[in-house]
């Protein structure tokens, strides 16, 4: 009896822990064309980020705010990329995943210069 009640426990625990299929990512390939859009958006949202740093609008505020604004500014520039992964049919969570990690990385190196340059001002007075 305590076989088959550890064997019936045994399997209900892998099933619980199983795998949605509709939300895993099958192993498909994204075209030469498209990484390129990839990158191509990527580097427009960068470089809009850069812009809105040089503005003098965000050099007065303190730093944290300022960086908060600049990412707000260039949201629907990220947005772009989406677009181009959901074109290609790559799963919504998988494209929502890279864009926050895109959005992180880019947020913690414009802090940091913003934080930089703000030191930069206090220093010099």
């Amino acid at each position: 009896m305590k076989k088959f009640l550890f064997l019936t426990l045994l399997l209900s625990a892998v099933t619980a822990f199983a795998d949605d299929a509709k939300n895993e990512w099958q192993n498909t390939t994204l075209s030469d064309a498209t990484i390129k859009k990839i990158q191509e958006a990527k580097y427009q949202y960068k470089k809009c980020i850069v812009d809105e740093m040089q503005k003098p609008v965000y050099q007065e505020q303190e730093s944290r705010r300022a960086t908060e604004e600049i990412i707000k500014q260039c949201e629907s520039v990220l947005s772009k990329m989406r677009e181009v992964y959901l074109a290609e049919n790559v799963p919504a969570i998988i494209a929502d995943r890279h864009l926050r990690q895109t959005r992180m990385q880019t947020t913690r190196n414009a802090l940091q210069g913003m934080m930089f340059n703000e030191a930069a001002r206090k220093s010099g007075q």
